[in-house]
């Protein structure tokens, strides 16, 4: 017997919203972590991004909130990337005014008038970036004294990006009890010690890892002669709905676009040096399917959060192994299938075969062309019927 939003305790309107949305059944880490954070106590959560943790935390944190005075939330989630305040609060958005409550995020590289005025019109429950927000509390613009609900999400990211010490001046500043969850793919280290130190006995819960790069992804090695190798992209991005692109640099990918969309197809670039205003339309428009693809940085694609994405591709090789694994993981995502593609010029294979053995990954490296009919359907192509 399935158990639905319903049986976790969730109440009749805000059910009703999430099949509106087309939200039917929880997540594993929803089914695990409602039960416990609306009983009021505090949650950690283990589990990888992708997994439901928004819904996790969001849906009964709505339920519990109480309403605020101007300039003094009563929620507030932390995330490390203005990227994911923007996704977060547009995912809680809807639940939100079920409740007649106000949801906003608050982040850096945007005019921070419109945060000001908006908090000041009346913010419940606020989505913050640690940096924005300490300049916003430094400036009196906004308060935490009233807080009683706290996230702190992708904690080891946070501490990855060197946000802890941020992070934790805030969580100081809180005065009222409150409830603390937090989510995090890893809980060693410097999450660790945030969990001893900011949460009361938490409800430890984790969603048993799957490793998307083994279990749930197929991955495609793929040898391409350098003079092909755009048209040889643009014919696996043709083919899939979402495609995201990876370059080693912020000029390799801007190029890369030129080109993608010499060849016809919708493709935005998403990197550093793109102003905030142009990293979110690339993202909204990729999110709505108005561009069927991003060329990302590895650095510009920590914040990128889309659950239907079916493609990655590998333009330039990964670093290591790390950041093989974590470009790979924007497909797959949420229960869904995806293929990752590396397209290799003959100058990258042998540092290639050292990637794959760190990761263990056998299968066989094909030469393929821009006109092969196997690039219209990857997920279905079996690569090892092609090993000599």
């Amino acid at each position: 017997m399935s158990v639905g939003f319903s049986e976790l305790g969730i109440e009749k309107d805000l059910v009703e919203e999430l099949n509106h949305l087309g939200i039917i059944e929880p997540f594993e880490i929803q089914k695990i972590t409602i039960p416990d954070i609306l009983k009021g106590r505090d949650v950690c959560g283990k589990a990888k991004t992708g997994s439901g943790k928004t819904i996790a935390f969001g849906l009964p944190l709505l339920q519990l909130l109480p309403a605020s005075k101007p300039g003094e939330p009563t929620g507030l989630a932390l995330v490390p990337t203005r990227e994911l305040a923007i996704q977060v609060c547009k995912e809680l958005e809807p639940l939100a005014l079920k409740r007649g409550l106000g949801v906003r995020a608050i982040y850096g590289g945007s005019p921070i008038e419109k945060q000001i005025e908006a908090i000041k019109k009346g913010v419940d429950f606020v989505v913050a970036t640690p940096g924005r927000l300490i300049d916003l509390l430094e400036r009196g613009d906004i308060s935490v004294t009233s807080v009683q609900k706290i996230v702190i999400d992708e904690a080891d990211r946070m501490a990855d990006m060197g946000f802890m010490p941020q992070v934790e001046w805030i969580l100081r500043q809180v005065e009222l009890d409150h409830q603390t969850l937090l989510f995090s793919a890893t809980l060693d280290g410097m999450v660790s010690g945030l969990i001893s130190r900011y949460q009361q006995e938490p409800a430890m819960h984790e969603v048993e890892s799957r490793e998307v790069t083994v279990a749930e992804m197929q991955h495609r090695f793929i040898a391409v002669h350098e003079m092909d190798q755009v048209k040889v992209a643009a014919a696996i991005i043709s083919s899939s709905n979402k495609t995201i692109v990876f370059t080693k640099t912020r000029w390799g990918a801007d190029k890369l676009t030129s080109k993608l969309l010499q060849e016809n197809v919708t493709a935005a670039a998403i990197h550093g040096d793109l102003r905030q205003s142009q990293r979110e339309k690339a993202l909204k428009d990729f999110t709505k399917g108005k561009i069927r693809t991003l060329v990302a940085t590895d650095v510009a694609a920590r914040g990128i959060h889309v659950d239907d994405v079916e493609a990655v591709i590998h333009y330039d090789p990964p670093s290591d192994a790390k950041t093989y694994l974590h470009r790979s993981g924007r497909t797959a995502r949420a229960g869904g299938s995806g293929v990752v593609v590396s397209l290799i010029c003959w100058d990258e294979e042998l540092e290639i075969r050292k990637l794959m053995r760190r990761l263990g990954l056998k299968q066989p490296i094909v030469e393929m062309f821009s006109n092969d009919e196997r690039l219209k359907n990857l997920i279905s192509w079996n690569p090892d019927l092609e090993a000599n």
